[in-house]
Order: C-alpha cells, then sequence, then structure tokens
C-alpha cells in the first residue's frame, strides 16, 4: 500500500506544495538582498561579517541545507551523514574554513533538544573548525531558531562548548588582478514567501507534509529534481548577481546546485553549442544523448541565450541517495563538488565543475 501512495500521492502533493507555498517575489528578494548586503558592509560584526582573504593562500567550503533532524523516517540527512562526516575530516586536515550557509538543523519538524541529541558527531567535527576560528554559521529558514529565538545562545553553547555567533550573510573580499571581488553569502530565503511570513508554508510542513513524509518514508530532494532548470527563486537570485559588477552570489535553499549561473541542463545546451561551432561529431553525439537522458527524466527545454557567471548555489546535504553538494574556494578556482558513496559505500570527492576566479572577473 505504501508503494502504491507514494507512486500516486508525492507528485501532486509536492506540486501542491510548490505552487501554495513558494511564491518568490522579485521585489521582496531584491530588497532584501540589497538591504543585507548594504547592511554587512556597513556595519560589520551585526547581521553579518567581512572577510577579507587571499585567493592563492585561503581556503573555504561551503555546504549548506544539511536538516539534521532525529533520524526518524522525517530526517532527510541521516543517509548522507557519513558523506558529512567524511567530508568535514578531509576539509579539516586541509586547513579550510567552513562557512555552514542554513538550514543545518531541521527545526520545523523537530525540537532544539530532539536535533541536539541525535547529531553529536555532526556538531563535534563542526566544532573543530570553531576550535581554530575557522567557521561561520549562517541561519536559514528552516533554523531561523538561531536568529530569533532568545534561548539560542543556550543551545549553541551547549552543542559547540562555547559561544558562537549566527549571521544572515557574509561577504569574503579578495582581489583578482588588482581588480575588487565581493563573494556575497546568504542562505537565499530572504523574500520568499514560503519562508518570509508566509502562514501557510509552516502550517503545511507541520501538520500536513511532516506526517505525510513520515509515513510514506520519502525524499522529494532528488538529484533529478535538482538537474531541472533554475526554480523561480534561483532565476531571481541570478538576475540580482548579474545587475552587479565585481560581486558573486552564493545561496542555498533551493538544494538545487548551481554553478557559473548554469544548472546541468542550461551546461550541457551551452556545451552542445561550443561543440557545434568547432564541428565535433562525436562530442556533439555524446551532449545530444545526456540531454536526451534528461529529457527522458522530464526536464524541459532552457529558454536561454546566455548568462553572466554571477551565481552560484551550494545545492545540498541531503539528497536521497546520500550524496552531499558543496562550493570551494581554493588555490585560485571555485568548484562545485560532490561527495558520494562509492561501489564499496565509502565516501569520496568528485569535482563537478571548476574555473578560475579570475574568469569570472
Amino acid at each position: 500500500m505504501r508503494r502504491f501512495l507514494q507512486k500516486l500521492l508525492i507528485p501532486s502533493v509536492a506540486k501542491l506544495a510548490d505552487k501554495l507555498s513558494s511564491r518568490p517575489d522579485k521585489k521582496r528578494v531584491n530588497s532584501a538582498l540589497n538591504k543585507l548586503y548594504n547592511n554587512i558592509l556597513a556595519k560589520p560584526g551585526k547581521r553579518g561579517v567581512v572577510i577579507p582573504f587571499d585567493i592563492a593562500n585561503n581556503r573555504f567550503i561551503i555546504f549548506s541545507d544539511q536538516h539534521k533532524g532525529a533520524r526518524d523516517d522525517m530526517d532527510i540527512f541521516a543517509m548522507a551523514e557519513d558523506n558529512y562526516l567524511t567530508a568535514l575530516d578531509h576539509y579539516e586536515q586541509q586547513n579550510f574554513f567552513y562557512i555552514n550557509l542554513g538550514d543545518s538543523e531541521e527545526l520545523w519538524e523537530n525540537l532544539f533538544i530532539t536535533v541536539k541529541r541525535h547529531n553529536k558527531a555532526t556538531f563535534e567535527s563542526e566544532g573543530k573548525f570553531l576550535n581554530r576560528n575557522a567557521f561561520l554559521k549562517i541561519f536559514g529558514n528552516h533554523d531561523l531558531y538561531w536568529d530569533n529565538d532568545p534561548l539560542a545562545a543556550i543551545g549553541l553553547k551547549q552543542i559547540y562548548g562555547q559561544q558562537v555567533k549566527v549571521y544572515e550573510g557574509a561577504i569574503l573580499q579578495t582581489k583578482v588582478g588588482n581588480k575588487p571581488l565581493n563573494i556575497y553569502l546568504t542562505h537565499g530565503h530572504q523574500g520568499d514567501l514560503q519562508c518570509d511570513g508566509n502562514w501557510f508554508s509552516k502550517w503545511f510542513v507541520s501538520d500536513i507534509w511532516a506526517p505525510f513524509q513520515a509515513y510514506l518514508k520519502i525524499n522529494i530532494n532528488t538529484p533529478a529534481n535538482n538537474d531541472q532548470l533554475k526554480t523561480d527563486h534561483n532565476r531571481i537570485m541570478y538576475e540580482w548577481s548579474a545587475e552587479r559588477k565585481g560581486i558573486l552570489l552564493i545561496t542555498g535553499h533551493t538544494h538545487q546546485p548551481v554553478f557559473r549561473s548554469l544548472t546541468h541542463l542550461e551546461k550541457l545546451y551551452d556545451q552542445l553549442a561550443r561543440a557545434k561551432e568547432t564541428s565535433d561529431a562525436s562530442v556533439v553525439a555524446d551532449i545530444q544523448q545526456q540531454i536526451t537522458l534528461r529529457h527522458i527524466k522530464g526536464d524541459v527545454i532552457p529558454d536561454f541565450s546566455a548568462y553572466r557567471p554571477t551565481y552560484f548555489n551550494s545545492g545540498c546535504c541531503c539528497f536521497d541517495d546520500g550524496d552531499i553538494t558543496g562550493i570551494e574556494i581554493a588555490d585560485g578556482f571555485i568548484r562545485l563538488i560532490k561527495w558520494e558513496y562509492n561501489e564499496q559505500k565509502r565516501s569520496e570527492r568528485q569535482v563537478l565543475d571548476e574555473c578560475r576566479l579570475d574568469e569570472l572577473i
């Protein structure tokens, strides 16, 4: 019965949730992004921090959307935990600075005390970065608790063993070829009516979606869903970044990896156009086959001509196969990476895409 209901109800419920609870408004998004960006520059340390860095020496890893839960049927992070812990061990050993970009804890569906009890290993691994002042925690909509609850500071000290300030955003500042570059980071829920003042969303998650998800044991954050065209919210985020010089924008929130403003399908079409220009028949055939596979899975033809490479999205750490995606900034490069389980069930790092920072200036 459960399998029958999964097949019958998941698509319609997912569409209903998207239609009724996710309504990004461009004016609201632009206003929220502008306000936060200007606030960070004018009053660093209040809503966000400014971090100067050297592209040749400093290293950053950006993960978002773990949604750590209670290790029950609603916990979409459970399968990804080993990948996440292995990744954090790797970046700690390589002296990376870890930026947690929000929705790290699933506090819409769980009490803080429950998440605390079931995620000790992940908090300990994150704490290693904190112990060497290489950890920045940004709140999202599902862990807004860290920003608006008077007891949040006590909870943070309980899980990390010291005081932790949680911010709404950050700006990494550097120079590339003597030209200034600001990398603006925030969770990305700002201006989205699903998360920014919409009563329906919170009711839907707590009273409808949570028990429904628990019974059917489902996670709609699948790689197939995340390979499709940019969501409306991602598109609005891109448009904000494309209108500004010397600024890159990195968010999470949508669970949809975006690199240099392109999703996977959009990048395939871009590669196809380039291959046709060089008359490379074998490459053209290979890319067309990949595009056909994407369409079989339900993707639609993109309606774009060109994108400025100004927008990035870290994806999430809760895909239903246990994969996690993130953004690395290191050695003069920015990279979209994935940690996945190999045939031996061991975690492995894979570079999905990369480019030099000086290519983006």
